[in-house]
C-alpha cells in the first residue's frame, strides 16, 4: 500500500499532533467544568451562594445606616468622637454639621406648624420624662381639656437628653433632641443651681433660633396644664406676650411680674432682636436666671427703641399656684409655679387634674353657676418655707367626698328651683366664686 506522504515527511507522535481549530473550541467550552470532580463543583456552588449572601447583607446594612443618618440617628462610637453625646441627636454643638442640623429642626417645625406658622414648644429632660411623671400629666391635660386635644398636633417636645428623647418618641409625634456639649440636663435641675441656669439660658437661645427660622411659637413649661385653647385670649397686635406670677390688673403695665414658663411670641425683627438682647444680658447680670433678667431689661431703653410690643397675660386665664385662676369657666392654663421639688409638683398637678375632671363632669348649666374651685396648691409654697393658703382648707380626701355628694345633690335638686340651689349648697359648705 502506497503512502500519500511525500518523501522525507516524518510522522509526529500522537501527543504532539495539533488538533483542528473547531475541535479545540469544542473542547475548551466544557473543559473547566468537566475537569472538576463532583465535590469541587459542590464547593464552588456553595461559595458563589455565600458571596451573594454577604453582598446582600452588606447592601442592606448600608441602606439602613443611610436611612438612620437621614432622620438624625447616629450610632455610638461613629462619626466624630469630639462630643461625649454621639447618639440620636439632630442638634449637636458641632459647627461642621450646623447646616444639616438646622434642616432637621426646620423639618420638625414644618411638620408641626399651624397654617400661620405657629408651633407649641416645651422642653423635657429625663427627670420629667419617666412614666407617670410631669410629661404624662402635661399631655393628659390636652386630652381632657376643652378643645385642646387638636393642639397636640402642633406640639414639639424638645428633649434635653437621650432618655428624654427616647421617651418622647414613644409618647408623641413631634420630637427634637437639643444637646449642649459638656452639660448634663438629664437630672432634676433645682431652682437657681448652676445646671438650672444653664438650662434656662439654653432655652432662650434656642427660642431665638426658632424665631429666626420664621416661626411664631407658644412656649410652655411641661408643668403647665392646658384646659382651654389659649389663642383666643392672645392680643392680636403684640410681639411678645408672657404669663405672670403676679398680675397687677393691666396687661400693659411693666410692674407685672412675668413668668418665663409660658409665652406667645410672633416672629419679626423686633422679637428676634429682643431675644438676642435678652440672651446677651445674662453677662450683664451673672448668676440670675432668664426671668429675673427679663424683669431688669423690660425697662431698658433698648426695648423701647426697637418698639417691641410687650403684653402681660391675665392670671384669670393663665393662672398658677402663685396666683390661681379662680373661675374654671374661664381658665386656659394652670402652672405649677411657686412649687419646689418634683414630688410636690406631681402631687399638686394630679390634684389639679382631678379638680378639672370633676368640673367637666358637671352639666353645662351647673358649670355656669361657678360652684367649682381649685383644691390646690397643697404641697407648694411661694418660698422655701412659706406655704400658700389653699383655696380650700379641708383635707383633700374630705373635700373630694363632699364634692361628689354635693354634685349628686345638685343634680337631684336642679329640677326644683334654681334660687333654692345656691342656698342649700352654701349651707353645706360649698361657696360660689
Amino acid at each position: 500500500m502506497r503512502s500519500n506522504r511525500s518523501p522525507g515527511h516524518r510522522l509526529l507522535p500522537l501527543h504532539r499532533r495539533r488538533l483542528p481549530a473547531s475541535m479545540i473550541r469544542s473542547l475548551a467550552g466544557n473543559s473547566f467544568r468537566d475537569m472538576l470532580p463532583d465535590s469541587s463543583l459542590a464547593f464552588l456552588h456553595r461559595f458563589v451562594i455565600l458571596c451573594c449572601f454577604f453582598a446582600a447583607a452588606s447592601l442592606s446594612c448600608f441602606i439602613l445606616f443611610k436611612a438612620a443618618d437621614s432622620v438624625g440617628l447616629r450610632l455610638r462610637g461613629s462619626v466624630d468622637g469630639s462630643s461625649h453625646l454621639r447618639y440620636v441627636l439632630p442638634f449637636v454643638a458641632d459647627n461642621s454639621t450646623a447646616d444639616r442640623d438646622e434642616y432637621k429642626i426646620e423639618k420638625v417645625l414644618k411638620n408641626a406648624a399651624m397654617k400661620d406658622g405657629t408651633v407649641i414648644l416645651t422642653t423635657l429632660n429625663e427627670a420629667w420624662a419617666t412614666p407617670n411623671s410631669v410629661i404624662d400629666l402635661f399631655l393628659e391635660s390636652f386630652r381632657l381639656g376643652d378643645g385642646t386635644r387638636r393642639l397636640l398636633n402642633h406640639l414639639v417636645i424638645i428633649a434635653l437628653d437621650e432618655k428624654a428623647f427616647s421617651r418622647c418618641l414613644v409618647i408623641h409625634i413631634h420630637c427634637f433632641a437639643l444637646v449642649t456639649e459638656g452639660v448634663d440636663f438629664s437630672q432634676e435641675a433645682y431652682f437657681m443651681t448652676p445646671d438650672y441656669l444653664k438650662m434656662m439660658w439654653r432655652r432662650i437661645d434656642f427660642l431665638r433660633s426658632v424665631l429666626e427660622m420664621g416661626y411664631h411659637f407658644v412656649f410652655t413649661d411641661a408643668d403647665i396644664l392646658w384646659f382651654r385653647d389659649p389663642f383666643p385670649r392672645f392680643s392680636s397686635d403684640a410681639d411678645f406676650q408672657i404669663a405672670c406670677d403676679h398680675f397687677v390688673g393691666n396687661s400693659y403695665d411693666l410692674e407685672n411680674k412675668p413668668n418665663g414658663g409660658f409665652n406667645f411670641v410672633r416672629s419679626n425683627n423686633r422679637s428676634i432682636e429682643f431675644y438676642k438682647f435678652w440672651y446677651s444680658s445674662r453677662e450683664m447680670y451673672p448668676g440670675y436666671h432668664d426671668q429675673d433678667v427679663l424683669n431688669f431689661i423690660k425697662f431698658d431703653d433698648f426695648v423701647i427703641d426697637i418698639e417691641l410690643k410687650m403684653r402681660f397675660l391675665n392670671t384669670d386665664y393663665f393662672g398658677g399656684f402663685c396666683e390661681p385662676s379662680k373661675d374654671l369657666n374661664q381658665v386656659c392654663t394652670m402652672h405649677a409655679n411657686c412649687c419646689f421639688g418634683l414630688a410636690n409638683k406631681l402631687h399638686d398637678l394630679r390634684v389639679l387634674l382631678e379638680d378639672w375632671k370633676l368640673y367637666m363632669s358637671l352639666p353645662q348649666r351647673l358649670k355656669q353657676l361657678s360652684i367649682s374651685s381649685w383644691s390646690v396648691p397643697q404641697n407648694s409654697s411661694t418660698t422655701l418655707g412659706a406655704p400658700i393658703i389653699p383655696l380650700r382648707k379641708a383635707p383633700y380626701s374630705e373635700r373630694k367626698i363632699r364634692s361628689i355628694v354635693h354634685i349628686q345633690m345638685i343634680i337631684a335638686l336642679y329640677a326644683l328651683d334654681n334660687t333654692r340651689i345656691k342656698h342649700i349648697i352654701c349651707t353645706q359648705g360649698i361657696f360660689f366664686t
